[in-house]
């Protein structure tokens, strides 16, 4: 066994113990770890990797076989397993040789309310037999873990029959009241639309699709939306206006008009999300983004006038929807962010003018 891999296994070991998010690994330095207050920082009394001290790692979490792999396409995407504890690793090259990136998943499920998610926005967005439900922001915004909640209240709530398809899989899930069946992208299926035009011979009722990458799969999403299924999915995008020009934008202007229609009768909700430093700077916390499908919303879509979304979501504060600069606001006013972090976050620069 190398001598690296002891100071690697205590690396973990000390990083599950802090509650480090995130470890990031790369050939000629020291790991740098991810602080839960989002900020990235050097670990000092660690020693310099090289790459052969990072293969010695990759084959500790891979075997043989997958280095061989990782090296003949360049990065690879996989789970691993340490003390019971589980991580999502994506291993790539860069300029200096391979790097490792390493993202702490917790074995305790979260809750929707750890996640920001109120009970009435709860019976909103998860009480209804079929529709699309949306969770969109930037890379490391907590997208997978408020997905993890929303299944694990189906889950302890109904009797349903629940598909999961990952890449690769972070949470495990165990039966409650509902049947639930995991699926890895690579492992139990080629691609995330294979897997999703199975679904619809596996009986499901909710099916949870890791990401929607492209139109394929997009398009199965609504699909499986429209025909009696709630969908759960993720989009890399920082609001709820442009989650819509993105899912239209991915297909060709002449099926552009039928998927603004397919999309305004399926979609039940958007959830932007972004995670804000606290005010004392020792952690992060949630802030969303809520837009609900009412008919305003719905012929907003049909219209692709998504520019007034902004308006709509603001002046429908009623049926439960906010504007991340409004939560924003109010994280601002109760004293839980920092006012120089609210101005880094706001989009309407205007609202700079009220507080």
């Amino acid at each position: 066994m190398s001598s690296i891999l002891p100071l690697f296994h205590t690396l973990l070991k000390e990083a599950i113990d802090a509650e480090i998010p995130d470890i990031h690994i790369k050939s000629g330095h020291r790991p740098f770890m991810r602080k839960p207050n989002g900020e990235i920082e050097e670990i000092a009394d660690f020693q310099i990797l090289s790459q052969e001290d990072i293969e010695y790692i990759i084959v500790e979490m891979t075997g043989e076989k997958w280095v061989k792999d990782f090296v003949a396409n360049l990065e690879n995407d996989f789970s691993y397993k340490f003390n019971e504890e589980r991580f999502r690793v994506n291993i790539y090259h860069d300029s200096h040789g391979y790097s490792i990136s390493m993202r702490h998943i917790m074995e305790k499920l979260p809750e929707l309310i750890d996640v920001g998610i109120d009970e009435q926005l709860t019976k909103t967005l998860l009480h209804k037999e079929k529709g699309l439900i949306l969770v969109t922001g930037p890379t490391g915004s907590g997208k997978s873990t408020t997905l993890a909640a929303m299944i694990r209240y189906i889950n302890e709530n109904f009797r349903k029959h629940i598909i999961t398809i990952e890449d690769p899989i972070e949470y495990n899930f165990k039966n409650e009241k509902s049947l639930i069946n995991q699926r890895e992208v690579g492992s139990h299926t080629h691609s995330f639309a294979k897997a999703m035009r199975s679904a619809l011979r596996e009986d499901p009722d909710v099916i949870m699709v890791g990401e929607m990458r492209d139109p394929e799969t997009i398009a199965a999403a609504l699909t499986l939306a429209e025909t009696g299924h709630i969908v759960l999915s993720t989009l890399h995008t920082n609001d709820s206006a442009q989650s819509i020009d993105r899912i239209i934008d991915s297909f060709p202007p002449s099926q552009q008009s039928q998927i603004r229609m397919q999309l305004s009768l399926s979609l039940n909700a958007v959830i932007s999300q972004q995670l804000i430093p606290t005010i004392d700077n020792t952690k992060r916390i949630m802030a969303h983004e809520v837009l609900l499908n009412t008919d305003a919303v719905r012929n907003t879509i049909l219209q692709w006038a998504t520019h007034q979304l902004y308006s709509v979501i603001e002046l429908s504060k009623q049926d439960g929807m906010i504007l991340m600069d409004q939560y924003l606001l109010m994280l601002l006013q109760r004293n839980i962010i920092s006012r120089e972090t609210f101005l880094s976050f706001i989009r309407d620069k205007d609202l700079i003018k009220v507080i």
